[in-house]
């Protein structure tokens, strides 16, 4: 079930949530809130449903033991178990396809296809934060199952985050109380979402696709590469933070305080700072359970390298089981060591337009090798990219067929939605800083608008069948 789909829009949130505001028991709300998360998960695939329970008590249990006995050897058999999950069942296909593409023949070893489980990188790092801050002493083991597995099953941040710290929410899986306030909100950020994964990421998933998936390398020119890399780089950003909107909101209608995922990374102006503002819950989840414990930068210059390239790297893999990713993750590594060392002194430029133009023509690039099928068909876009594409010409007249009066409005909303300038002028507006602290007559404009999006949405969502989510696959 996604967040954009009519079952989960006119059915299961309305029921969920009404039912949620009726009952005043936390014990009630919590396993009311299990079982809907368990319907929401095993709705297309409720085999995995099984596995999602194993791994939440799996972690359960090694929370318990590490909180008795602070044993490093139980938090090492615990990282090994859950990355073995993902091993298994994300990678284990394209190690088999990796070994027998080194080999005469390609017959070394059988290829094995598992399907992959929904959201498995997400829950997985969230069951394995736990254990490993019960260790550090940085949260209280939770003694209560049900309450772990509402923070592991919790279907607003299930199936594509943000990932969620347990020491975060810990307190309001044992007391919550959503107000009027937080209901209003939730909503309001919920249609916000909605609205920019409906209304742009979709428009722009048709356009991405098909330059990617119909272009022959021997058409792809410098037209059709820029728009391809363009429109991805939007599609990417409009899906993944509408998404984070959408669960942000909803956590917040059932009274829980997601932290933020995303903060404008278009306008960033070096690689650094992309990092700060792109995805942060994972950017923080490898710093802090990755970077740090790997010595950070306080083993010398060239160490911290070392873990930043390390990092990276694993940024790249837990993307998925595609070299492209790994690709993207060191190429992301290799700008920030240059950015950090000095080498690459962007920050010394004083024209802030040249330092974003340079972040995001790198984020381009990479954004290119992330959708790529496969390292070639990257390695042609971004070739193509600086004229020397496979094509003759800049082939504007191939890639004008993508490009419409339509689709200039889309480009146009993706380019202004995408900076701060829509939030700044709407606040200007509706005269409040916060929404806490929001006037009574712009909650009513604010509903308003919230009831048109999702109006404007449902129009889309029914004239249309393509309604992807691109770190479904992740």
């Amino acid at each position: 079930m996604v967040f954009s789909s009519f079952v989960f829009l006119c059915i299961f949130l309305p029921v969920v949530l009404g039912l949620h505001t009726c009952i005043k028991n936390t014990a009630v709300r919590n396993a009311l809130l299990i079982v809907a998360s368990l319907l929401f998960y095993g709705y297309g695939e409720p085999k995995f449903i099984i596995l999602l329970v194993i791994s939440s008590f799996m972690n359960y249990v090694f929370g318990l033991l590490v909180a008795k006995n602070k044993s490093k050897a139980i938090v090492a058999i615990a990282t090994i178990l859950n990355l073995g999950l993902l091993v298994v069942f994300k990678y284990l296909g394209l190690f088999t396809t990796s070994i027998n593409a080194l080999v005469p023949g390609g017959n070394l070893v059988p290829v094995i296809k598992i399907a992959l489980p929904i959201g498995i990188s997400f829950y997985t790092f969230q069951a394995l934060s736990y254990v490993i801050d019960v260790y550090r002493g940085d949260t209280e083991v939770q003694k209560n199952f049900a309450k772990l597995l509402l923070y592991i099953s919790f279907f607003p941040q299930l199936i594509a985050g943000p990932i969620v710290k347990y020491h975060d929410i810990d307190v309001q899986l044992t007391d919550r109380d959503p107000s009027f306030v937080d209901i209003r909100n939730g909503i309001f950020r919920f249609c916000v979402g909605l609205s920019k994964k409906v209304l742009i990421s979709n428009s722009l998933a048709f356009v991405a696709d098909s330059l990617f998936n119909n272009t022959p390398l021997s058409e792809i020119s410098f037209a059709s590469a820029l728009l391809a890399g363009f429109t991805y780089m939007m599609q990417i950003y409009f899906d993944f933070s509408g998404y984070s909107d959408m669960a942000i909101g909803l956590g917040r209608m059932f009274g829980f305080h997601f932290l933020e995922n995303f903060n404008h990374p278009y306008i960033s102006d070096s690689i650094q700072e992309f990092w700060r503002r792109w995805h942060i819950s994972l950017s923080s989840y490898f710093r802090e359970y990755l970077y740090i414990p790997l010595g950070g930068n306080r083993k010398g210059a060239k160490r911290t390298y070392i873990n930043r390239y390390i990092v990276f790297a694993a940024t790249g893999i837990w993307h998925g089981a595609n070299w492209t990713f790994l690709v993207w993750g060191l190429f992301h590594g290799t700008f920030l060591v240059l950015e950090s060392s000095g080498l690459l002194p962007i920050k010394k430029c004083k024209i802030k337009a040249v330092r974003c133009a340079y972040t995001l023509l790198l984020v381009m690039i990479g954004f290119i090798m992330f959708r790529a099928d496969n390292i070639t068909q990257g390695l042609y876009y971004i070739k193509a990219l600086f004229g020397f594409g496979s094509a003759s010409g800049l082939g504007f007249s191939y890639a004008m067929q993508f490009v419409n009066f339509y689709y200039v409005i889309i480009y146009i909303l993706a380019i202004v939605g995408c900076t701060e300038l829509p939030i700044k002028l709407y606040k200007k507006l509706m005269k409040f800083e916060t929404v806490e602290d929001m006037p009574v007559t712009s909650e009513i404009i604010s509903m308003v608008l919230c009831v048109v999006a999702i109006l404007v949405s449902f129009m889309s969502l029914a004239s249309a069948s393509y309604n992807p989510f691109i770190y479904f696959r992740f």
